[in-house]
């Protein structure tokens, strides 16, 4: 079994009963990554596991902290089959350091899961945040306004995301860019 599919497999069984929605949007960030594959060449794959494999620290089988990004990659690195890379973009996905810091995490976060190269990071961002809860596309701007308004601007969660919309914008500006280029070069003369 290949990496996607252990994948797709591990998210499916810990998300499409418990929690069918998270289970919808995990399948529509994955499908976004895969669109991607023109951008991240090597790297196509290891984006689709993490896209799919991002929310699974929702489940109630492994959540124990209540921060998903950190029992999402602590569970993760316990799997035999898991990759590293794929444990670290889970762990620091979304901007996740700013949410840790509001839930007095961050420490923890920084200490047991390095950063992922920057490109993948806001690959994963730019999949997450262009992706609704359940499954569909959207714009980094309806997505940070739906978590807003789904949460409450003054919650954890509410107060995180507000923190990071700049980044989440910036992130979503440089694939946008990276996706021009790439399709700007395939373009014939």
């Amino acid at each position: 079994m290949g990496l996607t599919e252990w994948a797709y497999s591990l998210s499916e069984s810990l998300l499409s009963d418990p929690l069918p929605r998270r289970w919808a949007h995990s399948l529509g960030v994955a499908k976004r990554a895969r669109s991607l594959g023109s951008v991240l060449g090597d790297d196509a794959e290891l984006l689709e596991a993490a896209a799919v494999l991002h929310d699974i620290g929702y489940s109630p089988a492994i959540a124990t902290t209540g921060f998903h990004p950190l029992d999402g990659a602590r569970f993760l690195r316990e799997q035999e089959k898991a990759d590293e890379r794929v444990v670290r973009l889970v762990a620091h996905h979304s901007c996740a350091l700013l949410e840790a810091e509001e839930r007095g995490l961050r420490q923890e976060l920084e200490g047991e899961f390095e950063l992922e190269r920057p490109d993948l990071v806001d690959a994963l961002l730019f999949c997450d945040m262009t992706t609704t809860p359940d499954g569909t596309q959207t714009t980094p701007a309806e997505r940070l306004d739906e978590i807003v308004q789904r949460y409450g601007p003054d919650t954890i969660v509410g107060r995180f995301i507000q923190r990071a919309a700049p980044e989440i914008h910036a992130a979503a500006k440089r694939v946008e860019g990276r996706l021009a280029q790439v399709s700007a070069e395939g373009q014939p003369m």
